[in-house]
């Protein structure tokens, strides 16, 4: 007998702002804990905002606070794992809400796989890409492309990875990306030197998350979850 896949339930929320992802990724994790939910992957764009994660980063943001608020740019101190880093629109963010229960117990297995599921969508846009040994996320030669930091609760993963698609890159002017001195951020449209349709970017992320993790991809209702921490998208969702 041919055992039945495991699913992936995948929703595209839009574009929302920090605290209503990160709200509804916590419910989600309890859900998740429950079994009322599979693993899951929420695709989103966030409002502008400098996040500082559980290694700290306030020595790596290089602007005065106050100006950088007033600049449209919200600072939120998070739970995930890292240093500072920027979200804004044209990033694309993936927060899987993951049970590692059923794939292996191992976090740093899965953090490679998140790359690799990273790696194998550029490679679908013809963008050559690798990691970094010693560092986390996705490079394309000495820039970053995709940052990546995650929390884990009782085995169940939240937080993820943020892929450059087409952001201002100029908003990394204002931090360290990363805490990582000298570094520099680009984007897919910067590479290929063209548009790209954040549709396909965003299919060919579930499409790899579905074959690296070897689960069936289910698409889900984006509505009922933004209704369950009060939220709506101001995006269009795909």
């Amino acid at each position: 007998m041919v055992e039945k896949m495991r699913e992936l339930w995948f929703a595209d929320l839009g574009r929302i702002g920090y605290a209503d992802a990160l709200d509804l990724q916590r419910r989600l994790v309890e859900r998740r804990l429950a079994g009322e939910v599979a693993d899951m992957l929420l695709l989103l764009e966030h409002e502008p905002v400098i996040t500082l994660g559980t290694a700290g980063g306030e020595e790596n943001l290089l602007a005065d606070p106050d100006k950088v608020r007033r600049a449209g740019v919200e600072i939120f101190r998070t739970d995930r794992g890292g240093n500072i880093t920027y979200h804004g629109p044209g990033q694309l963010v993936g927060y899987p809400i993951f049970d590692l229960r059923g794939h292996g117990r191992d976090v740093h297995r899965f953090l490679r796989n998140l790359e690799q599921a990273v790696i194998e969508c550029l490679a679908d846009l013809g963008i050559d890409s690798e990691i970094v040994p010693g560092l986390t996320g996705v490079w394309v030669g000495d820039d970053k492309i995709c940052s990546i930091g995650i929390a884990v609760r009782k085995w169940i993963t939240y937080h993820g990875l943020a892929l450059n698609v087409n952001p201002n890159l100029e908003h990394w002017s204002l931090i360290h990306p990363c805490g990582l001195v000298g570094k520099r951020v680009t984007s897919i449209e910067r590479l290929l030197g063209r548009s790209v349709d954040m549709r396909t970017v965003k299919a060919s992320v579930v499409d790899n998350f579905a074959k690296v993790f070897a689960l069936e991809p289910i698409h889900s209702d984006a509505d009922s979850l933004l209704a369950e921490v009060g939220a709506s998208s101001r995006a269009t969702v795909a």
